[in-house]
């Protein structure tokens, strides 16, 4: 049986995207996710998903290289942000309170014992719809239709040089409860998904072959259907993105997926995963081996060299 039935945590909050290529990120981000710009500040532009009910889902920055800066996530009270911050004081990766941003209230950051920045927050402003209010007044905003209409961020996964260490870190500071994960024959894990709601995943560690440190693997967003994720790929395809992976649907949590690299180099996945809920609060940990991971995806398509070595920043020799 769980210790506890609810959740500090209530989900990732937002994400910061570095890139080399501030422009064509922005035109990717903005006209082929049908992404809003709410606001600009610096060398940074931040956007929002169709159905996001906060001002913004990810803040684009132009850097020398690509990566993840900032990920934040919101808690489901005040006094639950103010536990968090204690649990993660007590693993001494603790780092500060700072403004938050664009809309979001004050923000305690952190580093998991990877190095990837990250801050937890309550207090947020909601989007209030002008030029793109909706028909319907139960979502956030008008459909956008065109593009792949990304509707929300869905998870984060990250590269790490231990993803055990990491894993254990959000279980116990962030209080994330695992889904799935995979044992090596050795000892430890290749990956660990967690999750924060009643979704299957919302953060997920992957082994760092290159065990360079703080890289992120992908950030994923979910349209609405399957159909939504094959419209993409052929979106993609006539407007020259990188197609790395897929459609196809995973083994692990059954996510129908795409993966495509934005213009800056950054792994994108679409996945479509609502038909998989986690509603019983004792749900057993699933745990596969190495040898039935070999077996590939769901429908027997192995899985690419580029997702195991790809991450950014990218690793130079």
């Amino acid at each position: 049986m769980t210790e506890y039935t609810s959740f500090d945590v209530a989900h990732l909050g937002n994400v910061e995207l570095l890139t080399p290529t501030f422009e064509k990120s922005l035109w990717f981000f903005r006209d082929l996710l049908a992404m809003r710009v709410v606001a600009e500040e610096g060398d940074s532009v931040y956007l929002r998903t169709w159905d996001e009910y906060q001002l913004y889902t990810i803040k684009l920055t132009a850097s020398d290289d690509a990566g993840v800066g900032r990920t934040t996530f919101r808690t489901t009270s005040q006094e639950a942000l103010e536990r968090r911050v204690a649990a993660i004081d007590e693993m001494g990766l603790g780092e500060g309170w700072v403004d938050g941003e664009v809309g979001t209230g004050p923000t305690y950051m952190f580093r998991d014992p990877d190095g990837h920045e990250m801050g937890i927050y309550y207090e947020t402003e909601r989007y209030v719809a002008t030029d793109d209010k909706p028909a319907l007044k139960n979502q956030a905003s008008a459909f956008p239709g065109r593009g792949v209409n990304a509707r929300r961020l869905d998870h984060i996964n990250y590269l790490a040089k231990d993803v055990v260490a990491n894993g254990e870190f959000v279980a116990k500071a962030l209080r994330g409860r695992e889904s799935e994960r995979i044992a090596l024959d050795a000892g430890g894990f290749a990956a660990w998904w967690f999750h924060f709601n009643n979704k299957s995943y919302d953060i997920v560690y992957s082994d760092d072959w290159l065990k360079h440190g703080n890289r992120l693997h992908h950030v994923a967003f979910a349209p609405d259907t399957r159909e939504d994720i094959l419209k993409a790929a052929d979106i993609f395809l006539e407007n020259g993105i990188h197609i790395e992976s897929g459609p196809h649907k995973h083994a692990i949590n059954q996510t129908f997926f795409l993966y495509v690299w934005e213009p800056g180099g950054n792994r994108i996945e679409f996945a479509n995963a609502g038909a998989r809920l986690l509603l019983d609060p004792d749900s057993p940990v699933v745990e596969w081996t190495q040898e039935e991971r070999k077996k590939g995806q769901a429908w027997g398509m192995k899985t690419i060299e580029t997702f195991h070595t790809h991450g950014t920043p990218v690793v130079k020799e």
